[in-house]
């Protein structure tokens, strides 16, 4: 069966966006918007497998949705929305859990990583959590999900999920008239953006994130222009030259990763930043880095803010981009009560 082509994606409302989701997913985002029809969600159900304070939730979840919008994501050509007003997603995921099989969560190496030592004492929703994921993009028959790395092995679970259904109910999903027997599309990996692995800037060995307890880890997209350029100057770096070539960067994690920022922000390759900056001392390349961070990063932060000013504004793009995403939805979570045999008023 053919499929209409279909992009779905979402983050977290934990935490400001930062420089990494930025380079690494959503100028990809952005990009596909040209081309697809895409889906860009708020995962707040996703959120909440760990404990958040309600308030806190409420704003982060705007503050997510004006970064999305500053970015660069159209409400008009995209879908924006926040997860919790879709019921779809929760009722396919319950479905979902009932098809996937344990042995397929228990080899989820993200949960392991989150659950840490006490894995007795995570949430069941942070153990399920790929299921929710894979509801999350089969809801909407979406084909193509760009993903980084850490969720690479749960999109292949999305796609395990998908497979099983169409086996399980193969016959119920003919009757229905799919030809083939496949309801579900079998989702495929989109690779993101120019530098899909953004570094910490106080390690270049761990990859920048929301949860780093230390703020100078990460630029944040709300992050202010002076803000901005005390992060780079203060990043860590090692006392050697920057190389000639990229055969130089090896073994320097922290020298990578800042030329793999700027190349990244300029539209160039580690290359050609090294052909310029190659043999000088890194107090001459950061001033240089973080006149490029503010350039393309403080209208965003700008214009971020100015969204928050007027929270209305946001909760009503959210209201009609869940409309939207309904829209799509509906009916094909009633085609899956169908076939699954659950007796039902169809929308």
């Amino acid at each position: 069966m053919k499929f209409q082509e279909r992009v779905f994606s979402g983050m977290q409302p934990t935490g400001s966006l930062h420089l990494g989701n930025y380079l690494g997913a959503m100028l990809k985002w952005i990009d596909l918007q040209k081309t697809h029809e895409c889906i860009y969600c708020v995962v707040d159900l996703h959120a909440i497998t760990v404990w958040q304070d309600p308030a806190e939730l409420r704003q982060a979840i705007r503050q997510v949705t004006a970064a999305y919008i500053a970015a660069g994501l159209d409400p008009e050509k995209s879908i924006l929305f926040n997860q919790s007003q879709v019921s779809a997603h929760a009722e396919l995921a319950w479905v979902f859990n009932c098809v996937a099989r344990l042995g397929w969560l228990n080899r989820m190496t993200q949960f392991k990583e989150k659950a840490g030592k006490d894995r007795e004492n995570a949430s069941v929703g942070l153990y399920a959590y790929p299921n929710l994921m894979a509801a999350d993009i089969l809801a909407y028959r979406a084909t193509h999900v760009p993903v980084g790395d850490d969720q690479k092995q749960h999109l292949e679970l999305s796609r395990d999920i998908a497979q099983k259904f169409n086996n399980d109910f193969c016959a119920q999903i003919e009757a229905a008239g799919y030809d083939g027997g496949d309801f579900f599309p079998l989702p495929e990996p989109v690779i993101t953006g120019p530098a899909t692995r953004v570094m910490s800037l106080r390690d270049g060995t761990r990859k920048m994130s929301k949860s780093e307890p230390s703020e100078m880890s990460r630029i944040n997209l709300t992050d202010d222009n002076d803000t901005i350029a005390k992060k780079v100057k203060k990043a860590k770096t090692d006392p050697e030259p920057l190389p000639a070539d990229t055969k130089g960067l090896s073994g320097r994690p922290e020298a990578e990763n800042l030329v793999g920022i700027f190349a990244a922000l300029s539209g160039s390759q580690k290359a050609d930043v090294l052909a310029e900056f190659g043999g000088r001392q890194f107090s001459e390349f950061k001033p240089a880095l973080a006149d490029l961070c503010v350039a393309r990063l403080g209208p965003i932060a700008d214009e971020a803010r100015r969204l928050m000013d007027d929270p209305a504004e946001i909760d009503r793009i959210l209201v009609d981009g869940a409309d939207r995403a309904r829209a799509i939805a509906a009916p094909i979570l009633a085609d899956v009560k169908d076939i699954v045999g659950f007796v039902h008023a169809r929308p």
